[in-house]
């Protein structure tokens, strides 16, 4: 089948756009007003997109209260996000008024940063410190107002829960990362394989 993403006639029982480009890693954002009101929320659009110096960037359908935080005081925290924090993830997604805590309302502990003033969560096994480098507007081919708004930081300092260092390495599926798919489907890392690069 082929479908134009301008008309979605797909015909299906729902957009499969998601689905396809799957599994994301999930952003767990943590971010601070200039007033000091916590924000804490998960964003399925989110990935690293350099390590030196080591970038992530996150997308927000709408200046949301996590971008909204990060563009008055340029700084966030990315948490990881596990199988075991699977249901505190899903509480955090929750539209609770602006100002109210998401990190309060499930239940998580917020930890000091050292290099940023947002707090961390304390049950993540690695976090990851950022300053904010710029926010674009993602406007659309059609001209209409940009409703996608791509949040760029780089990382400035890393938290790992060193239970999870084996042989010097972050064991990864260790942790049981989570990973969104389309729908309301969600994926866990627990096997890897391993390819060495050919040296062409």
């Amino acid at each position: 089948m082929f479908y134009r993403t301008d008309k979605n006639d797909h015909g299906l029982p729902h957009n499969p756009f998601k689905a396809i480009v799957a599994p994301r890693p999930i952003g767990w954002i943590s971010a601070m007003s200039g007033k000091g009101e916590i924000n804490l929320s998960p964003y399925s659009y989110f990935n690293a997109v350099g390590d030196r110096p080591p970038i992530v960037v996150f997308s927000s359908d709408g200046m949301k209260d996590a971008a909204s935080f990060v563009e008055e005081t340029g700084e966030f925290v990315c948490n990881f996000v596990t199988y075991e924090l699977r249901e505190k993830m899903n509480l955090t997604s929750a539209p609770l008024p602006r100002g109210q805590n998401e990190m309060a309302f499930a239940g998580l502990t917020a930890a000091p940063s050292v290099l940023v003033k947002p707090p961390r969560v304390a049950e993540a096994p690695t976090a990851l410190e950022c300053k904010l480098l710029q926010i674009v507007p993602l406007q659309p081919l059609n001209g209409a107002p940009a409703t996608n708004h791509l949040v760029i930081g780089q990382v400035i300092g890393v938290h790992i829960d060193e239970k999870f260092l084996k042989n010097g390495r972050f064991d990864t599926l260790a942790a049981h990362p989570i990973m969104r798919m389309g729908y309301h489907d969600y994926a866990v890392g627990t096997e890897g394989f391993t390819m060495v690069r050919p040296s062409g």
